[in-house]
């Protein structure tokens, strides 16, 4: 008995069912139902909410080519010979001198209070010519309901000639604004030569503008020198011109 070979399938081929059923007759898909998308009537394109325009941070305008601080001119014409001759300093390049500024603002509030954080970070800018950056928490902790992550303040590191033009405002600008002023405290120092100052509101600096301050906050200013030790560093602010408090001063050069 001879058995009949099927003909071969072509997968090209429409099944009967589909070669019956007209193309036109496909029903279009109703709206929400199987996750279909309705369709758009011809001539009425879909309207699309315009995006919201980004800000963007204006960037701190570039000194002149050739340009020098005023403060470190002086530091490299005046002091550093004057540190040499009082601590005794053979080589030129052992003389202290300054690293980098650290311009912060601690926000605790700002957990609570979104506005805070973008104030600061607008007002920092302002003071110090560079785009300041937010900080996050690095560890929780519970009993002030912090989270590791939380936006908690923000900063800014100056170096170069930025950092000797924010010292020379702050010396002989914002310094002399601060109220009830009786001199620097000389025990501020770390131990290494490294200095830091507090000042109680932001309004001090002749950049921000009182009237325009919605909320008031202090601020820290850290001072890192290649001192060592805090003779070294507190001679080198001194001779820059910090207002160090006499009496205390004294005492200290006497120790």
């Amino acid at each position: 008995m001879s058995k009949e070979k099927a003909a071969p399938v072509d997968p090209k081929a429409k099944t009967p069912a589909a070669a019956a059923a007209p193309a036109a007759a496909t029903p279009a898909a109703a709206p929400g139902a199987g996750g279909g998308k309705a369709a758009v009537p011809a001539g009425k394109p879909k309207k699309v909410p315009p995006k919201p325009p980004r800000e963007v941070a204006e960037a701190p305008l570039p000194f002149p080519a050739g340009y020098v601080p005023r403060l470190y001119r002086r530091y490299q014409d005046e002091i550093v010979p004057a540190l040499r001759q009082e601590l005794g300093i053979k080589n030129r390049l052992a003389a202290p001198r300054l690293t980098k500024v650290v311009v912060s603002m601690g926000l605790g509030k700002a957990i609570a209070e979104k506005p805070r954080l973008e104030a600061a970070v607008k007002e920092l800018t302002a003071i110090a010519g560079q785009k300041a950056v937010v900080c996050q928490a690095r560890k929780s902790v519970s009993n002030f309901k912090l989270r590791e992550g939380m936006e908690i303040g923000a900063k800014v590191t100056l170096r170069g000639r930025r950092m000797w033009e924010f010292l020379d405002r702050l010396i002989t600008l914002v310094i002399p604004r601060v109220k009830d002023f009786r001199g620097l405290p000389p025990q501020a120092f770390d131990g290494r030569g490294n200095y830091n100052l507090g000042l109680a509101e932001q309004t001090v600096f002749p950049e921000v503008r009182a009237d325009q301050v919605t909320f008031h906050q202090g601020l820290a200013i850290s001072i890192v020198t290649t001192g060592g030790n805090d003779r070294y560093g507190f001679a080198l602010l001194r001779a820059l011109g910090f207002p160090f408090r006499r009496e205390e001063s004294s005492q200290r050069k006497a120790g």
